[in-house]
């Protein structure tokens, strides 16, 4: 037993499971009749914390890591529903509690059914070996359809991402026939003709409308000139929105975790404006992306503004990275209802129509 463990209480000291740095002790450390007391503890934010225990303390109860308390008794927390309960709550899903109006909605009955993993019927972005992904066309919808997805978007790169091996219109109507000629062996999962356009400075987007009007669903985003200032960009982006085939705004904010921030934009805008034209944000699920972030993804939700959840996977691995899509959409509290490709694709394409 280290010296910091022996100021412990007696509780936290009972069974104690190491997990790597001193700093690092589990929720094992705790005896079973206070670990859902600890997990609910150390899976909310302190401001929810705070307020749980606020509640607490109104009906002479302390409540902490280690159980519910009253007069020095402990007198429950082997549940989180317990703990819960206790303060006259349902259960409130880990993800929301951050007190950001969860206690609010749960009083009142509000509170959201989140979303789940098992509630996604597609894909909306995903790469192949035609621009800069790893996995062949084919080898990406059979992933697809090991996760009994009902369809998936090949949304390669277009021409002005020359790093990314874009494709000019030449290379992308021969992936398109590829697309048509390939789906005649499957009955099980549309393969939407889809492309990844680039919103070019001016707002043009990098493909003629002739050919736009060739495919399922058009994805668009931002891949260059980050420096434009806060009102730039947003016009920008706007205008790109203005095209009436464009069906998705792919990684909004253009933020890459620990390695770019977002650019500057009035975010604000864009999602007002993707609402006033009928554009879809996207939530892209690759964890170095996660953009757009729960707040915003929030305030959409809020506005009723159509969202999806796409992985932008780059091979067949890729698509696994949409249960990190679908949990920050939990934390976004978004339901079912708020989330497009959760819907068949009859469902889908009506809602993605301008």
């Amino acid at each position: 037993m280290t010296r910091s463990q022996k100021s412990w209480p007696r509780e936290a000291r009972a069974r104690p499971s190491y997990d790597g740095p001193a700093s690092r002790w589990t929720c094992a450390s705790f005896p079973p009749r206070a670990t859902a007391a600890a997990l609910h503890y150390f899976t909310g934010s302190k401001s929810h914390n705070i307020a749980i225990r606020k509640l607490g303390q109104a009906r002479g109860l302390k409540i902490n890591e280690y159980g519910i308390f009253r007069d020095g008794t402990r007198i429950g927390g082997r549940t989180e529903e317990e703990v819960f309960s206790a303060v006259g709550l349902p259960y409130v899903e880990p993800e929301l509690r951050e007190d950001r109006g969860e206690i609010q909605a749960a009083f009142a009955g509000e509170l959201p059914k989140l979303i789940s993993l098992e509630d996604i019927r597609g894909d909306l972005h995903v790469h192949t070996k035609a621009s800069d992904g790893k996995s062949s066309l084919l080898e990406m919808v059979e992933a697809a359809r090991a996760r009994d997805y009902q369809y998936l978007a090949i949304t390669d790169h277009t021409k002005h991402a020359t790093v990314a091996r874009g494709l000019d219109e030449k290379r992308l109507a021969k992936q398109l026939d590829e697309i048509e000629k390939l789906s005649e062996g499957f009955d099980d999962i549309r393969i939407l003709k889809s492309s990844e356009v680039d919103i070019l400075a001016d707002g043009k987007l990098d493909l003629s409308d002739s050919m736009l009007e060739r495919l399922d669903l058009v994805v668009a985003a931002v891949h260059y000139k980050f420096e434009l200032n806060a009102r730039e960009q947003t016009e920008r982006i706007l205008r790109a929105m203005d095209n009436k085939y464009l069906s998705i705004l792919a990684h909004p904010t253009g933020r890459l975790l620990g390695e770019r921030p977002a650019y500057p934009l009035e975010i604000e805008r864009v999602i007002e404006g993707a609402k006033e034209r009928g554009v879809a944000l996207e939530l892209n699920a690759h964890p170095t992306r996660l953009d757009l972030d729960e707040v915003h993804c929030k305030l959409a939700k809020d506005m009723a503004v159509k969202l999806v959840i796409s992985t932008d996977a780059h091979s067949t691995f890729g698509l696994d990275t949409m249960r990190f899509g679908v949990g920050q959409a939990r934390r976004a509290w978004l339901e079912r209802k708020d989330v497009l490709n959760t819907r068949s694709w009859t469902g889908l394409k009506k809602a993605i129509a301008r």
